[in-house]
């Protein structure tokens, strides 16, 4: 009981000391004799306390290297504004990391793939039907951040090739289907927690402990659902933002409304 509370004890004094700001990221840790001798505890006490904070993906380890402070500086996914159409300086993602000051990047791959069943469920197709894959790595100042699957019903890919290519599409596939006749009116959201598989904690460099966001989205139009989109979000480095109704009043200052 006296190891534990003292391992708990180192935990909260580093973590108060990164979300600080006093340890900033990329901040290397002192060694596990200096915390030891520091606290006046054993070694494998410190790596205890050391060992909570990596499982909340606040530090890492690299061997030879040493322990240091992770970037947790979180990115604002405004979802009521992701399915904004090209603007010149790219899709909705592009424009979004941009206007936080940030440079995105993603990695793009096309697959065809048989509609698993939840999928299927959603576009209304029968399960197994041939669908479109376009997937994305995303990445913000270099740091993987999310990955991307949409599926979309082959009958669209038939009917406008462009879907269907092995590269991006710079203007955002909201666009592409618009110019088409498929503009989607409305979307049905769906997000749920979970822990990541061991293929995305390694792809989205996760520390053990860490929870993703698993995002799912259902694009409409008029007659049929026409796209499904999967996301992933690394739950330490991302916040999600709704604007819902009439915000008007969201920015003024008091005493500044003409009405």
């Amino acid at each position: 009981m006296a190891t534990m509370t003292l391992y708990r004890r180192i935990a909260s004094e580093l973590r108060d000391q990164i979300r600080t700001g006093q340890l900033p990221p990329g901040t290397q840790l002192p060694t596990e004799q200096e915390l030891a001798q520091r606290h006046g505890v054993s070694r494998n006490t410190v790596r205890l306390a050391l060992g909570m904070l990596t499982n909340e993906g606040m530090i890492s380890s690299t061997a030879g290297r040493g322990t240091f402070v992770r970037d947790r500086a979180a990115l604002t996914y405004h979802a009521s504004r992701s399915e904004m159409t090209y603007t010149g300086e790219g899709d909705a993602y592009v424009t979004e990391v941009r206007q936080q000051g940030r440079e995105p990047s993603q990695a793009f791959r096309l697959h065809i793939v048989p509609a698993p069943v939840d999928v299927a469920e959603r576009l209304q197709i029968e399960e197994g039907s041939s669908t479109i894959v376009r997937s994305l790595t995303r990445f913000v100042d270099g740091q993987p951040w999310s990955l991307q699957d949409s599926y979309y019903p082959m009958d669209l890919g038939q009917a406008m090739p462009e879907l269907m290519s092995p590269s991006d599409v710079p203007r955002g596939t909201t666009a592409l289907l618009a110019e088409h006749g498929h503009a989607q009116i409305g979307y049905l959201d769906e997000l749920t927690t979970r822990m990541p598989t061991p293929e995305e904690a390694s792809t989205l460099d996760m520390g053990v402990g860490t929870p993703v966001l698993d995002y799912v989205r259902t694009g409409y139009t008029r007659a049929r659902p026409v796209r499904v989109t999967r996301t992933v979000f690394a739950g330490d480095r991302n916040r999600i933002l709704y604007e819902l109704g009439d915000l008007s009043s969201l920015n003024k200052e008091t005493g500044n409304d003409p009405s």
